[in-house]
């Protein structure tokens, strides 16, 4: 009996005592502890899932930008998977990147551009951070960096190769070139005139004479070809409509001109057009699987609104960095993307993306930067070595 009585006790002061914590701290609700989940766990750099999910964040990064160039996967360089329960998971992913041909506003997915010649190579790498919730039916790319530089020269030992040249006009032979070469694409039109909007790469060579590649987007202008003598020119503010590759070399007594534009497609879809996003099969998870629809929620601030990173350019790796240099890599593709400052890690609010009152949070912790799995890096596209990161 008195063993009964004494368990009784027992159990009302456990919660007596827990009561006591209630009212001594305001009734405020316990904070989430930032390593709720297991840490992220190293997945294989050639898993189906991965390959999926890389090229669908670099199809983000891509439709983030209103200058440059369509960026490609030469291959996925590392990949982390954070699961955290019913929320889905936090993918942490490394990428080694080309440039491709397409410029960024022909909306183009990468897999449709074509590759550069290794000597004209920009190559680089990304990181970024891409939640994945399959019940939701969510994959949003929360936040990414990335760092761009073109082939090394000094390696490359191709002294008659095109090299790239600036596009400040400096060179009269740039605008040259540019004017030439976008005067026989409109002559060879069969109504539609256009004038130049912006040269957006040059390179240079000595072939029999000076030789000059250009590439530049193009507006499209208000007359057509038989009011072209007497056209106004298309105000500034008017959106380009497409973009060039021309080339322009002079003999002593012949000049070679090529040029091929391709003309942007409208990004207002009709109803049963081709392209109708009614009509698209989006691809299929592994295993067959349909995969969760991409977040089309609406922003709720401006501040969401904002790109969600950047592409940072820097020059040619001309020099070997010293052998006892302790950050080699880093330095040379110096791509930091942390969504904490907190080395244990923290949270990050994403209700905006659910519907309902409900407060939904990720953990999220610095990058991993701990040993990767031994499937990674995974295997490249383009296997020279001038292209590919350490």
């Amino acid at each position: 009996m008195w063993s009964c009585y004494r368990k009784m006790d027992l159990r009302w002061s456990l919660v007596l005592c827990a009561l006591a914590q209630v009212t001594c701290c305001g009734a405020r609700s316990v904070p989430l502890q930032p390593l709720s989940f297991p840490n992220p766990l190293p997945r294989g750099c050639n898993d189906s899932d991965v390959l999926f999910f890389s090229g669908l964040a670099l199809k983000h990064i891509n439709a983030d930008q209103q200058d440059g160039y369509v960026l490609g996967l030469n291959r996925v360089h590392d990949a982390w998977e954070h699961i955290q329960g019913s929320r889905g998971s936090l993918f942490y992913l490394t990428l080694d990147v080309l440039e491709t041909s397409c410029h960024v506003l022909s909306r183009k997915d990468w897999t449709d551009c074509g590759g550069r010649p290794l000597y004209e190579s920009i190559y680089g790498q990304c990181k970024a951070a891409f939640y994945v919730n399959k019940s939701q039916r969510i994959l949003l790319l929360l936040a990414y960096n990335c760092t761009l530089r073109p082939v090394s020269r000094r390696k490359l030992l191709c002294p008659d190769c095109p090299f790239p040249s600036t596009t400040d006009f400096s060179d009269d032979g740039i605008l040259k070139a540019a004017t030439e070469t976008l005067a026989k694409y409109n002559n060879e039109s069969a109504s539609k005139q256009y004038s130049l909007d912006k040269v957006t790469r040059v390179s240079r060579q000595w072939v029999s004479g000076p030789a000059y590649y250009v590439e530049y987007l193009i507006r499209e202008s208000p007359c057509n070809k038989s009011q072209a003598s007497s056209c106004p020119l298309q105000p500034s503010a008017s959106a380009p409509v497409g973009f060039c590759h021309g080339s322009l070399i002079e003999s002593l007594f012949k000049k070679y001109i090529s040029v091929t534009c391709n003309i942007f497609k409208s990004q207002v879809q009709t109803p049963g057009s081709e392209n109708s996003p009614a009509e698209h099969n989006p691809p299929h998870l592994p295993g067959g699987t349909p995969p969760p629809k991409e977040n089309t929620a609406p922003s709720s601030s401006p501040a969401e609104r904002k790109p969600r990173g950047s592409i940072q350019h820097l020059p040619a790796v001309d020099h070997e960095k010293p052998e006892d240099s302790q950050d080699k890599d880093q330095e040379i593709f110096p791509v930091q993307l942390d969504l904490t400052t907190n080395p244990l890690g923290g949270h990050l609010d994403i209700s905006s993306i659910f519907i309902g009152p409900q407060k939904e949070q990720l953990v999220v912790l610095p990058f991993p930067k701990a040993p990767r799995s031994a499937e990674c890096p995974g295997p490249a596209r383009e296997t020279s070595s001038l292209v590919l990161p350490p």
